[in-house]
């Protein structure tokens, strides 16, 4: 029986192959949205999932509360690790990490590489995290100064097969010989610790490293220096907190212990966690995850629904199938079924579809949200059973109302074609199932174009200095990469194609940052504010435009001279005439040798993401930490230009790897995450639009054939075939209307909130939702067009002859 079932469902399709296509390829589109959307929520909440203490394992936070309110920071002082061993012996499991990334390494004098998944690392992170080891012992490989732990690729990058890395040097910054005492099996995608490089722990802080000197010093934080910890069975994090708050006044010098302080973090928090930083840069916030849920779900809810609003449509068609059916002896159950069956059919030839389309679409997808999906996932079990479920669920949402609506007919009146599936007026649930629809399709549409136009204002918001035809070029950090830095420059500026040419440790926007507090006009205490350290020569200033309201640049020395400061910072002091700033004494850290006069005010420069507001700005030179080349070029032969920085940087710098990029990239790259969320939009609302399109098409198929006799009679009595069209047309965009009311609402509440998170933002204008509602219309009114002329354009003595 159920065999015979399947048979006659697949018959009757192969018979109405259009209305058929149309189904299958609603529901394959909208449940491969749903498919890619379950790959990437799977893959985003597996990150270190794999570590056998996970639950227990916790990040060392730290906390800094002032003006500005209370802010969470992953960067914590050098000693930590130390500190926590000391006091808190029930900790067994206390380490150390820190990011080194843009780091130079070399094999020989052919082989040189930069890398940014490079670290220093304490043995003891090892035993918290669990990283495969290919070689080397995780309790010691790690012991000795000046050894180094490569991942398998890497190994096979420098020395061309891993098994033969073990016991062999590579030379770090032309300046240290780092030998390799372990191999680990390259690190998965799914965590927030991918690496490629780990250096020991005491190289870093021994006599002669590069912080050697901050080993002890318990007020520097380091943004890229995390500590973690494996609390004990039994002891609670609250509890934990606790002691770390007082942990932290016993160590933390004042005044710095007045607004410091440490926190734990869960490691099963950290990744969706976006106000914090991880190594991976890819945090996922769980609001997105269950924003993009919802989405998915809601896209295979107007999947379904407009596979109901087609069967529907089809009801009249088959009326007097089913009253043959009836006749013959088939009664409701059996009918149901056998629509059920056609459901099924439908259902699964949608899954296979979507399947094939998601994986043409991965790569894409991969390139847009920075994930690694392939095709694998169809063999992965909880791909199966969302899958199995998506088919069980769709079969019966989708095809329980046509089954019973079909499968109801009286047998009498459609034999006699007086069926009428629904009500031509009024509230029927094909109207409800297009208002649904869409809601959805409207709402997606204000909060993409809410995205795009936040993002052109982001593009087009002038930031106070000019950053056209600018490219900023990492040199050698180290002394005697310093020491070749001048002769460079001087090179550089006798090139055709270079306008000029600034020495810094950032560009004016960056991506990171050096924030400190400090003395002002003699006072005996510190400033309540951090400020942003900018190192920079005095040529800074003309190449990126900055105007100065008052005063004007430091002297060109090796060491502070003077200070350069923005409004911001003068408007925190007190200070409204930049005028009065100048020859007011800063000095940092308490050092009388970093206390100089200030000797101009610039007017306010965005230096990061204009999700935030402009913090004080302190600028000063200082060659030490220089480690930057801003190169301004003529927008006339680009590529030749280039051609010859790169020449002469590799003449003066011949162990080196050199790289550039252009400072807006830079910028651009602040806002990829808003990037990627408006493409995502931008799909959705189109994967909505298109299927709500669909059912609109099932909705005008169903009214042509429900009207037919009474388009006939108008056009007999001199009905126009515009009239007919506008008959049409009028309920369509009565029901787009209404859906608009819904939605439009819903998405000023929820994208109003979502700007709220950013400083410099634009207003919710009228614009946004005018032409929102055009679009939706346009587009559904192309849908609709087809089916209404076709239907006016019908021979109205066909129409009439149709009892």
């Amino acid at each position: 029986m159920l065999r015979n079932y399947f048979k006659t469902a697949w018959r009757t399709l192969m018979r109405n192959k259009t209305y058929a296509a149309i189904n299958v390829t609603g529901l394959a589109i909208g449940i491969a949205a749903c498919l890619l959307i379950f790959l990437v929520v799977e893959y985003e909440t597996s990150f270190d999932d794999f570590h056998t203490y996970k639950d227990r394992i916790y990040r060392v936070v730290s906390v800094s509360s002032g003006p500005d309110g209370v802010i969470l920071g992953s960067g914590t002082q050098l000693p930590l690790a130390d500190g926590l061993r000391l006091d808190f012996p029930q900790l067994t499991d206390v380490g150390s990490i820190m990011l080194n990334d843009g780091s130079h390494y070399a094999v020989g004098y052919s082989k040189k590489f930069k890398e940014d998944l490079a670290y220093y690392a304490e043995p003891q992170f090892f035993q918290i995290f669990d990283f495969k080891w290919l070689a080397g012992d995780k309790t010691s490989a790690l012991g000795e100064p000046n050894t180094v732990v490569l991942s398998r690729g890497e190994a096979d990058k420098f020395f061309g097969d891993w098994h033969t890395a073990m016991g062999k040097t590579i030379r770090y910054e032309n300046k240290r010989d780092l030998k390799v005492t372990g191999i680990l099996e390259n690190t998965s995608d799914n965590t927030d610790f991918p690496m490629k490089i780990v250096m020991s722990w005491v190289t870093l802080v021994e006599k002669g490293g590069d912080l050697s000197g901050n080993s002890k010093d318990w007020i520097s934080t380091f943004s890229d220096h995390n500590t973690y910890v494996i609390l004990p069975v039994g002891m609670s994090e609250t509890k934990f907190n606790a002691d770390l708050a007082s942990f932290a006044k016993k160590h933390i010098p004042p005044p710095n212990n007045k607004n410091s302080s440490l926190q734990l973090q869960a490691l099963k928090d950290m990744h969706y966690n976006t106000l914090v930083d991880v190594y991976s840069g890819h945090p996922f916030s769980k609001q997105l995850i269950n924003v993009i849920s919802l989405i998915g779900l809601f896209l295979l809810m107007i999947a379904c629904a407009n596979f109901i609003n087609l069967a529907t449509a089809q009801a009249v068609n088959r009326s007097k199938e089913v009253g043959i059916r009836k006749v013959l002896g088939s009664n409701r159950h059996q009918l149901m079924l056998q629509f059920i069956s056609e459901t099924f059919i439908v259902t699964l030839c949608a899954i296979l579809l979507a399947c094939a389309i998601s994986v043409m679409t991965l790569p894409m997808l991969n390139t847009l949200l920075e994930v690694h999906l392939n095709g694998s996932f169809l063999l992965d079990p909880m791909t199966f059973l969302f899958l199995l479920g998506v088919v069980i669920g769709v079969t019966f949402l989708a095809g329980c109302y046509p089954a019973l609506v079909l499968s109801g007919f009286d047998p009498i009146e459609a034999l006699k074609n007086k069926i009428r599936a629904g009500r031509s007026t009024g509230i029927s649930l094909r109207r409800v199932l297009v208002v649904i629809q869409f809601c959805i399709a409207q709402f997606l549409v204000i909060c993409t174009l809410v995205l795009i136009y936040q993002m052109n204002y982001f593009k087009n918001k002038p930031l106070g200095f000019n950053k056209d035809a600018v490219i900023t070029v990492p040199f050698p950090g180290d002394s005697v990469g310093r020491t070749r830095i001048d002769a460079l420059k001087n090179q550089l500026l006798q090139q055709p194609g270079i306008r000029d040419v600034s020495i810094s440790l950032y560009g004016p926007a960056d991506n990171s940052g050096w924030f400190s507090d400090f003395k002002f006009d003699n006072s005996p205490n510190q400033v309540d504010f951090g400020s942003s350290l900018k190192w920079a020569d005095p040529e800074y200033f003309s190449l990126y435009n900055l105007k100065f309201l008052a005063g004007g640049p430091y002297h060109n020395t090796d060491t502070i001279s003077g200070y350069v400061v923005n409004e911001t910072l003068i408007h925190k002091l007190g200070i409204s005439d930049p005028k009065l700033a100048i020859g007011k004494t800063i000095m940092l850290w308490g050092d009388q040798r970093k206390k100089a006069p200030i000797t101009g005010v610039v007017k306010d420069f965005v230096v990061g993401s204009l999700r935030n507001p402009i913090p004080p700005v302190l600028m000063a030179p200082w060659k030490a930490f220089y480690s930057k080349l801003n190169i301004k070029i003529q927008t006339g032969n680009v590529n030749q230009t280039l051609a010859i920085v790169e020449n002469l940087w590799n003449k003066t710098y011949p162990e080196g790897v050199y790289e550039y990029q252009f400072l807006d990239k830079t910028i651009a790259d602040f806002y990829k995450s808003e990037d990627e969320l408006s493409s995502l939009y931008k799909i959705f609302a189109g994967i909505a639009l298109f299927i709500a399109c669909l059912g609109l098409y099932g909705l005008v198929s169903f009214m042509a054939v429900q009207r037919i006799k009474e388009v006939g009679i108008r056009k007999t009595l001199g009905a126009s075939v515009g009239h007919i069209v506008y008959l049409f047309s009028k309920e369509f965009t009565i029901l787009i209307g209404v859906a608009f009311v819904i939605s439009a609402p819903v998405g000023y509440y929820l994208m109003h909130r979502w700007l709220l998170d950013f400083t410099y933002r634009i207003p919710l204008g009228p614009d946004i939702f005018i032409l929102a509602i055009i679009s939706s219309l346009s587009i559904a009114w192309i849908t609709v067009g087809y089916k209404a002329v076709k239907a006016a354009l019908a021979s109205p003595v066909k129409s009439l002859r149709s009892e």
